[in-house]
């Protein structure tokens, strides 16, 4: 979809952008090589949508102008070097939405923190720096750092990706350099198979098209980049499927007279479907199960809640459910096909989401010790901890190419299809259908450190 019918449509991002609620808010992030002004947009974005107070801004003054990458760049090691490190959350709200932005590092070494931004991410900007490239060549290369990031976002299905080519301003010929490195972008994302929203000319100093457009600049006559944003659906939540529940503190009222219900309430952030009185609900891993009597929203208001939200959740009756346990849709028997005599099996009921106990992974690596077939972790699935085994490394993944290479380890910042063995099962589901159910986290056993991201397969 082109930037033209992007706006048009409104990317079914509309009505949804007209709530300037945290439902609606958009979380994106800038990524791409190092020096392309990530950080300078990402502060021309906050001072021309006046989200900086003033004293903010004669913070990052430097030589008697405002150096707008100090504005994310909050650690002493990045001020220092002059590049971001870790990732820098900032934000802020136009007249139609709220935003949430990640401000991911450029470093190749620093990729496990991309890709934890990117995780939870609606949206991707990459940036391209055009003073890097041969603007001159029709057939110019990218930088591999633009591909690989693009190719990451694509990997953990952020649903847009936005090109922004900055630093147009600082080349003899804009509107060549835009023309010949937008088509190296669009043959680029065709052979990769990424869908992008849109390809905008920005310059982060001046702050062209980045928040007002800049009309007729590059021959480009489209919106600006924040008109862009404006229009991003936001990643919907998991309303439509079968509800699940990590339930994460337990708050007992076991003064209360009444006990026509439980007198617990389970509290948590509904991971898949929506909770309603009267939803007929399994605990994982014990199997009782139970009717929800009460669901309660974050001010203890009674009403449905839905995935994507904080709730309370009081049963029918008195079960053992504990931190780290699931309440998961109750099973549900299938419809047996008409037999011909009454001597058939019953169809046994299944849950929708049944626990595993082997999983196929796609795993970003982020310890500093490579990751070996054998070795055991501390898994986090919702708010339960297994220990989990690596079965095998099946292949490492090009982070340029996204190819599958023969590899026997994931090194740092590496990432790879993993077989994992759980010692107890999780109710895990694909990534794809399922974002909370399909990720986890491992942990080292001795350091406690994180050391993987885990998308299921």
């Amino acid at each position: 979809m082109n930037t033209i019918d992007l706006i048009a449509a409104g990317a079914g991002g509309s009505s949804a952008a007209g709530q300037n609620d945290h439902q609606s808010a958009l979380k994106f992030i800038t990524c791409g090589s190092v020096d392309d002004g990530k950080s300078t947009l990402i502060g021309r974005l906050l001072v021309d949508s006046r989200a900086v107070l003033q004293d903010h801004l004669a913070g990052v003054q430097r030589g008697g102008e405002t150096d707008l990458a100090l504005l994310t760049d909050g650690l002493s090691a990045e001020r220092e070097q002059g590049i971001t490190i870790d990732v820098a959350y900032r934000y802020f709200a136009t007249e139609t939405r709220k935003f949430i932005i990640g401000d991911a590092p450029g470093h190749e070494q620093y990729t496990r923190n991309m890709v934890t931004a990117a995780s939870s991410a609606d949206a991707a900007v990459v940036l391209v720096d055009a003073t890097k490239l041969d603007w001159k060549n029709p057939q110019l290369a990218l930088l591999p750092q633009t591909r690989r990031h693009s190719l990451l976002v694509n990997l953990l299905r952020v649903p847009s990706l936005v090109f922004a080519v900055n630093k147009l301003d600082a080349v003899e010929d804009p509107a060549l350099a835009f023309t010949h490195i937008r088509a190296a972008l669009e043959r680029f994302a065709r052979a990769a198979g990424i869908a992008v929203r849109a390809t905008v000319p920005v310059s982060a100093l001046k702050g062209w098209n980045v928040v007002d457009a800049h009309a007729g600049w590059c021959g480009y006559e489209g919106p600006s980049l924040l008109a862009i944003l404006e229009q991003l659906p936001h990643t919907p939540a998991d309303t439509a499927l079968p509800v699940a529940f990590p339930v994460q503190w337990v708050e007992k009222f076991s003064g209360s007279a009444d006990t026509s219900q439980g007198r617990r309430v389970f509290w948590g952030r509904v991971a898949a479907g929506r909770f309603t009185p009267g939803t007929a609900v399994q605990v994982f891993p014990s199997g009782q199960r139970a009717t929800v009597a009460q669901v309660l929203d974050h001010a203890r208001r009674p009403g449905d809640v839905a995935a994507g939200t904080s709730a309370g959740i009081v049963l029918d009756r008195e079960v053992d459910v504990s931190r780290g346990d699931w309440l998961l849709a109750a099973p549900v028997a299938p419809v047996a096909a008409a037999a011909d005599d009454d001597f058939g099996d019953t169809p046994a009921a299944a849950s929708p989401w049944p626990g595993q106990r082997e999983l196929r992974t796609t795993i970003a690596w982020m310890d500093d010790e490579p990751l070996v077939a054998g070795r055991v972790y501390w898994a986090l699935h919702g708010h339960r901890w297994v220990k989990a085994k690596v079965r095998r490394v099946v292949h490492r993944l090009d982070i340029n190419t996204l190819a599958e290479e023969e590899a026997s380890q994931l090194d740092p910042n590496a990432i790879g299809h993993v077989e994992l063995v759980l010692q107890e099962a999780l109710p895990a589901a694909p990534f794809t259908q399922a974002r909370v159910l399909g990720s986890l986290i491992l942990v080292d056993t001795a350091s406690h450190k994180t050391a993987g991201a885990v998308l299921v397969n």
